[in-house]
């Protein structure tokens, strides 16, 4: 990282655990191998995770991904399959998998606090019996994501309170001011398109395209 602006910085684990301290018996602890009932309930429930990679040069990208709870199909303790619904064709997510391989996960679940956090090893499969019984109104999932998991673990609601994330805050275009249609053409400068164009497009997307 260019750091010209910044003249403090922490440049080793030494210099960092003497700032903050070493993690609690509990802490470390509660970190698994693989999923326990509770985990795997919480997985159950949750109908909305973010989906972070990286690719082989350490460029990293993180991934909304969202359905009705039960959208992540457990195999067993130490393997999940995430179905890859129908998306706009960039494939970052996909692109670092084949590339690295590697796979963070935090799982939400609105109103809780607590979310969960798994790591591990990925790959993109294709096999019909496994993406079958994640078919939404018939039709399957494109391909899936098979995670081997290599650590989980439940992380305290500190960062969900401070956010005040469930307090029930205005959404759409009231929270986002310019709204989505009005940035999307100051930066990408299509000709021919208008806010009402690439809204309507949006919507269409939101309403048609989401299987």
């Amino acid at each position: 990282m260019h750091t010209p602006r910044f003249h403090q910085l922490v440049t080793s684990v030494e210099e960092l655990t003497t700032l903050i301290g070493l993690p609690s018996e509990l802490v470390i602890k509660k970190q698994l191998a693989e999923l326990d009932e509770h985990m795997r309930a919480f997985i159950a429930a949750a109908p909305f995770f973010l989906l972070g990679t990286v690719d082989r040069e350490g460029r990293c990208d993180v991934s909304p991904r969202g359905d009705a709870p039960g959208l992540v199909r457990i195999l067993d303790p130490q393997t999940l399959v995430i179905p890859e619904r129908r998306g706009n064709r960039r494939a970052d997510s996909l692109r670092n998998i084949l590339q690295t391989g590697r796979v963070g996960l935090l799982f939400l679940i609105p109103g809780i606090g607590e979310t969960l956090r798994v790591n591990g090893r990925a790959c993109l499969i294709r096999d019909e019996e496994v993406l079958a019984p994640l078919a939404v109104a018939g039709k399957p999932p494109l391909l899936g994501i098979a995670v081997e998991i290599e650590e989980c673990f439940l992380q305290c609601a500190k960062a969900i309170l401070r956010a005040k994330l469930w307090d029930g805050r205005a959404g759409g275009c009231q929270a986002l001011q310019p709204c989505f249609a009005e940035i999307l053409l100051e930066q990408t400068k299509i000709e021919g398109q208008t806010v009402a164009s690439l809204d309507q497009l949006i919507q269409d997307s939101y309403t048609n395209k989401l299987y």
